[in-house]
């Protein structure tokens, strides 16, 4: 396995290591010579009013993105598991939009949401005229956009993990439950949740991992404004490293990124696992 493990060392992990260094350097991705600052990096992340919002926006895309793709993904694998005879062609429907392209997707929503867009025709129709706007321009709704199209695309991958899970609780058990007399939430509660476990850890950790390194979704819709209020971390990462020529600082703001994605993926993922009444 030699052969195959040192390239793979050598682009993978000593790239990122070498990414890493860089973070502690003012280097502009140009110079032969990167000179070294310390935690001067970090520290003007910290101050840098712009990489807080990064931060924050991040951080709430994230935890929102996940809670609600979880509740809506688990609700459609209920409805989807066995019930309707449509149910494989609207498993394909609802998955569909995570099997795109997700600049792609953003581009078809930036239409939704535009001043002359769907969103805006059906307000108008249901006479809602005053609450028409340019979504993604707005500073009060902007980072909201970036929120819906996360949804979107993430409650079909949930949808499906469920539904793997669903398939292998036995029908002998549900069916044990409905004779002790087990109401519809108490089979969930009891007898569907535990045995959903697995399913939940993986479900939380893809969905974390994925929202809190969102680039293209806010690339397709706001480009990070207006005004910079919905940049994210890794949008940041970007303008930083190869728009502005701060190789270091951007450097910086992606070895935060990556401890923060490793922090609370493996936080998550411990304490799913250990809770005793899953």
């Amino acid at each position: 396995m030699l052969p195959a493990l040192i390239p793979v060392a050598l682009l993978r992990y000593v790239a990122v290591a070498a990414g890493a260094y860089y973070a502690f350097t003012s280097w502009n991705g140009v110079s032969v010579e990167a000179e070294f600052v310390g935690l001067d990096n970090f520290e003007r992340i910290f101050s840098d009013g712009v990489a807080r919002q990064a931060l924050v926006n991040t951080l709430l895309l994230s935890a929102l993105a996940v809670i609600l793709s979880n509740v809506l993904g688990m609700l459609l694998a209920l409805g989807l598991n066995k019930l309707l005879m449509t149910r494989h062609v609207l498993r394909t429907l609802f998955f569909a939009p995570f099997a795109i392209t997700p600049l792609a997707v953003a581009y078809v929503w930036s239409f939704i949401f535009e001043y002359d867009g769907l969103l805006n025709q059906v307000l108008s129709a249901a006479g809602l005229s005053g609450w028409r706007r340019v979504w993604t321009a707005d500073p009060d709704t902007a980072i909201w956009t970036i929120l819906v199209l996360l949804v979107w695309q993430l409650t079909g991958l949930c949808m499906i993990i469920y539904l793997s899970g669903l398939q292998a609780v036995p029908d002998d058990l549900i069916e044990a439950s409905e004779i002790d007399g087990a109401g519809l939430f108490a089979r969930f509660r009891s007898v569907l949740l535990p045995m959903l476990n697995p399913a939940i850890v993986v479900a939380v950790a893809l969905p974390t991992i994925m929202t809190l390194r969102v680039f293209d979704q806010v690339i397709g819709l706001t480009n990070g404004g207006p005004a910079e209020v919905t940049e994210s971390m890794a949008t940041q990462i970007y303008r930083q490293s190869f728009a502005n020529g701060n190789y270091g600082y951007g450097a910086a703001i992606a070895l935060l990124l990556t401890v923060l994605i490793a922090v609370v993926a493996l936080a998550q993922i411990f304490l799913l696992r250990s809770r005793k009444d899953l």
